[in-house]
C-alpha cells in the first residue's frame, strides 16, 4: 500500500531574473526572493541555469549555494559545462531537463531513453560527488524504467500538456494527460523512484496534482512569481501551499 508523505513545494526563481535582466542591473535580485520565499515557508529553491544565460547567471547559482538554508536544486542540461558547474557549486540536487536555444521556457521532458549513452556516466559521476539526481521526463512507461535503470533517485514529472490543456478547455486531452500522470506516478512508486511534477502549474492544477499519492515534490515558479505581482510572494507562496494541502488531503493510499 502507497504511503501518503508529505508534500514539499519548490520555487523556482527564474522567473525574478527574467525580470532583472529584462533591464539589466540587479534589481529585482532572484536570491532575495529565494530568501523571502524560505521565509514564507517554500521547502526548496530551483533555479535553471540555461546555456545563453537568459535568467539565471553563474553569479546567482554561487550566491544560492552560499546564501540559502533550504535545498537548492539546480535545472541543467546535460553538458559538460553544466556538469563543472554543478561539481563545482555542489547543490543538494541537479535535475536535467532538455534544452533548445529557440524554446521560451522548457518544452518537454528529456530523452533518456535515446541518450542513455550520453546519461549514465553523467548521472554517476554527479551522483558519486554527492548530488541528487533527478530527471524530468514525460509520463511514460519507457523514460521512467529507463529512469530506474540509470541509476536517478528521483523523476519530476512533466505536466506541462496537461496544464496547457486546462487551460484551454479541453476536457478530454486533459482527462488523458491526467491519467498519464497517474499511472506514471504509479509506476514510478512501485520501481522505488522519488516523484516531483512540475511546470504550468496553478493554484487549481497544484491542489489535483497533489492527490497523487506518490508525488513528494511541486516544482512551481512561474504562476507564484505572476501572482506575487498583484498580492505578494509570501501570500502567493501560502495560497499556493493551501491548495496542495486541500489536494494532499484527497489523497489515497493505493492498494
Amino acid at each position: 500500500m502507497t504511503n501518503i508523505l508529505p508534500l514539499r513545494l519548490g520555487l523556482n526563481i527564474d522567473h525574478v531574473a527574467t525580470i532583472r535582466n529584462a533591464r539589466g542591473g540587479n534589481a529585482p535580485d532572484p536570491v532575495r526572493a529565494a530568501l523571502m520565499a524560505i521565509e514564507a515557508g517554500v521547502d526548496g529553491i530551483t533555479a535553471h541555469l540555461r546555456e545563453d544565460r537568459r535568467h539565471i547567471r553563474d553569479e546567482d547559482m554561487a550566491r544560492l549555494s552560499l546564501e540559502i538554508a533550504k535545498p537548492l536544486n539546480f535545472e541543467m542540461a546535460a553538458t559538460e559545462e553544466m556538469k563543472k558547474i554543478a561539481l563545482r557549486v555542489k547543490p543538494h540536487a541537479v535535475c536535467l531537463v532538455p534544452e533548445k536555444r529557440e524554446e521560451r521556457t522548457t518544452e518537454g521532458g528529456l530523452d533518456v531513453v535515446g541518450q542513455h549513452n550520453l546519461l549514465a556516466p553523467y548521472i554517476a559521476e554527479l551522483t558519486q560527488a554527492g548530488i541528487r539526481v533527478s530527471l524530468f521526463i514525460e509520463a511514460d512507461p519507457e523514460p521512467i524504467e529507463m529512469a530506474k535503470k540509470l541509476g536517478a533517485p528521483v523523476i519530476e514529472l512533466h505536466t506541462g500538456a496537461w496544464c496547457e490543456a486546462l487551460a484551454h478547455g479541453d476536457k478530454a486531452k486533459a482527462a488523458h494527460d491526467f491519467a498519464r500522470l497517474d499511472s506514471g506516478a504509479e509506476l514510478a512508486g512501485k520501481l522505488g523512484l522519488e516523484v516531483h511534477a512540475g511546470h504550468g502549474l496553478d493554484f487549481y492544477s497544484a491542489e489535483v496534482v497533489a492527490a497523487l499519492p506518490e508525488v513528494r515534490e511541486l516544482n512551481i515558479g512561474h504562476f507564484i512569481v505572476g501572482e506575487a505581482i498583484f498580492i505578494g510572494l509570501p501570500l502567493a507562496i501560502q495560497q499556493m501551499r493551501e491548495a496542495m494541502d486541500r489536494g494532499r488531503a484527497k489523497a489515497r493510499a493505493r492498494p
